[in-house]
């Protein structure tokens, strides 16, 4: 099973972290949702204590299930690819979905693929360069620029290892991820769709998502904040998400 911790007591909340990141990245807001929540805080399969752990989107969606249970599951980037697989795969364990930073996929097979080729290059660097190297250029691309060395969380990051990184990519990949567009309109539980104001790339995917599930999904726009809205800007994230919570009774 995958490795978690849990704090806190209430209703459930499983959180799922982004690529590189582990279950201690999620900075102020997994403290906050912990008063009056219970928080499992989930290593996604190939990062931290489940680096063991090498599965693609739909066999990662499963085991995050399986340590998850009934909840509501919040992913930030490729956490938010796993909770939309899983909320597709198992509609009856997801009680609210909150995704941040997400995307459904790539849809041109052709872009896709470049993407799939980027993805395994990146993972065949970071074998050949070693962990260190490849967390510095990973924070040094634009989506993370605004990030503070506090919210960077580079000492929590080198608990991944280069093989569970790589295979992430590999596996877990944007390139890996048959898209999901289509599908969307299934999901029947309320959803919240988050995007900084300043990804704009992101922020048309939140709203592309937000169209493609229909009246159950709220789009949420973070003011002042890059890809990493709950790093970049904890407190207006907290205050678009916890209104969303409680009136869904979450």
């Amino acid at each position: 099973m995958l490795h978690a911790e849990v704090d806190g007591r209430g209703p459930r909340i499983v959180l799922v972290h982004g690529f590189a990141q582990n279950r201690n990245c999620w900075g102020p807001m997994a403290a906050d949702l912990a008063t009056d929540h219970e928080v499992v805080r989930v290593d996604a399969p190939g990062h931290g204590r489940s680096s063991e752990y090498y599965a693609g989107l739909r066999t990662g969606a499963r085991l995050i299930a399986d340590q998850g249970g009934a909840a509501t599951y919040i992913g930030y980037s490729m956490g938010a690819r796993f909770v939309l697989h899983l909320a597709l795969a198992n509609p009856e364990l997801v009680h609210g979905l909150v995704t941040v930073g997400g995307t459904a996929g790539i849809d041109d097979p052709q872009e896709r693929a470049a993407r799939k080729d980027n993805d395994d290059a990146l993972a065949d660097r970071l074998e050949r360069d070693g962990l260190d190297s490849i967390l510095a250029a990973w924070l040094a691309q634009p989506p993370f620029a605004c990030l503070s060395e506090e919210m960077q969380f580079r000492d929590e990051r080198r608990e991944n290892t280069i093989v569970g990184l790589a295979e992430s990519l590999r596996q877990a990949g944007t390139g890996a991820q048959d898209p999901l567009w289509s599908r969307l309109r299934r999901l029947d539980m309320p959803a919240l769709i988050v995007a900084g104001g300043d990804d704009a790339k992101f922020r048309a995917e939140a709203e592309r998502l937000v169209t493609a599930i229909g009246d159950n999904a709220t789009l949420a726009i973070v003011p002042g904040a890059g890809h990493a809205a709950h790093l970049e800007r904890p407190r207006a994230l907290l205050d678009a998400l916890r209104p969303w919570l409680a009136e869904h009774q979450l």
